[in-house]
């Protein structure tokens, strides 16, 4: 049986050039309403523990939350699943340095009206300051890489930074921790620390 993340790797499949019909049947027979755009998978792991604490399933309401591999394929993919393409409601986050670009992405595509969601610097900068840099080393100790972490504040590059900015290095010094720390950081929140630009996604949805 067909399932949102059939439709999420035919639309990945065709912004990468491949055909659409896939995506077209997949999206009418799932009645998809709205995609998700995001960055990368470790905001998607972000997004998915939000709507998982609030008792959401967005697959089952036809939100489809999916990584782009990159903001610069924000046209690409807003132009596939936006007015011009399945019609489809768009939002997602995206980062203040790529305001700009993301305006521009969506107006290309015609989606200019579509409502996304900043962060400062990035997801995990909004995570890190939500939860405060002391629980956040608490997250990382339950999750057994607090020696890790220790070891990395001691290199010579991660001297003169503030612990907030060695936290958020750190996230992404190995291959998946982001979308490890991705789930477990919005897991560790409480409910009225939720960091604005993704509980405005979520409540739009």
């Amino acid at each position: 049986m067909a399932d949102m993340g059939a439709f999420r790797d035919a639309v990945i499949a065709w912004a990468a050039g491949g055909p659409g019909d896939p995506a077209r049947e997949l999206a009418a027979r799932l009645s998809v309403r709205a995609a998700v755009l995001l960055e990368g998978p470790s905001d998607v792991a972000a997004v998915d523990a939000l709507a998982a604490s609030r008792g959401r399933d967005l697959a089952a309401e036809g939100v489809c939350v999916l990584p782009m591999g990159g903001a610069m394929s924000v046209g690409r993919f807003a132009g596939l699943l936006g007015p011009p393409g399945l019609g489809l409601s768009l939002t997602g986050l995206c980062d203040e340095r790529e305001r700009s670009y993301y305006a521009r992405g969506l107006e290309r595509a015609g989606a200019a009206q579509q409502e996304f969601f900043v962060c400062a610097a990035d997801l995990e900068d909004e995570l890190i300051r939500a939860l405060g840099v002391t629980r956040v080393e608490e997250v990382v100790r339950a999750e057994g890489d607090l020696r890790a972490l220790q070891t990395f504040q001691n290199q010579p590059a991660q001297q003169g930074r503030t612990s907030q900015q060695q936290l958020r290095r750190f996230l992404g010094t190995k291959k998946g921790r982001k979308i490890h720390y991705g789930r477990v950081l919005v897991e560790a929140l409480e409910p009225d620390r939720v960091p604005a630009p993704l509980d405005g996604l979520l409540t739009s949805l």
